[in-house]
């Protein structure tokens, strides 16, 4: 008997947003409890709120400005994947999450360049941080990610394929710590019900807990 087939889940993910961290651990999770497959692809913060910065906070801009922090993680990640492949986006992605927000080290060149040794990949690619080589493919995921969902969310974004074989897409879920085990299947499961109701678009209340990575 074959493998049962896996379900795609595309998740679009920025390495700065800790939430979008918090949620694509959750993934993995999944991943391990239902036949789930995750496909990564970088969106960007800084394309986001391009047209926004004059109605966000000062500190929150200079990391979005050109030559902010927002720019280098998601420029490096895109070179790997534009030069080495698909597969490396997910690992690259868990190196730089663990040195970024688990070791709480920050958007550094000395984080960057441990994550791509933790990932295997050449040290040369964080010469790609403070280039716009790969700006146009940057761009590109971030648009099909956001053209599935709307404008007026953040990252992260999930897309899967619907009953009818068009994607669903959804910001978050927003969740702090990961669920694992039969909690991220439950959360998983819910989500997707939620999320398959032609008209339903929002569950929200006021966080009151930070990340916990664990």
């Amino acid at each position: 008997m074959s493998e049962t087939a896996k379900t795609p889940a595309d998740f679009w993910f920025d390495p700065l947003c800790p939430w979008a961290w918090m949620t694509s651990r959750w993934m993995l999770e999944v991943e391990k409890v239902r036949p789930v497959e995750v496909r990564w692809h970088v969106m960007s913060l800084a394309v986001l709120n391009e047209d926004k910065l004059d109605t966000v906070p000062e500190q929150y801009a200079e990391n979005m400005r050109p030559g902010g922090k927002a720019w280098g993680p998601v420029r490096v990640v895109t070179a790997a994947q534009q030069l080495h492949g698909d597969e490396v986006v997910g690992p690259l992605y868990t190196a730089l999450g663990t040195r970024i927000h688990n070791e709480g080290l920050g958007v550094t060149p000395e984080s960057i360049a441990a994550a791509l040794d933790d990932a295997g990949l050449p040290a040369d690619l964080i010469e790609y941080a403070d280039k716009d080589t790969y700006d146009a493919q940057l761009r590109a995921s971030h648009k099909a990610g956001i053209d599935l969902v709307g404008q007026e969310v953040g990252t992260p974004v999930i897309a899967v394929p619907g009953s009818d074989g068009d994607q669903i897409a959804f910001f978050g879920p927003v969740v702090t710590p990961a669920p694992k085990g039969e909690e991220a299947a439950k959360l998983w499961d819910g989500t997707l019900m939620v999320a398959s109701i032609p008209g339903f678009y929002e569950i929200k209340r006021t966080r009151t807990q930070g990340p916990v990575f664990d």
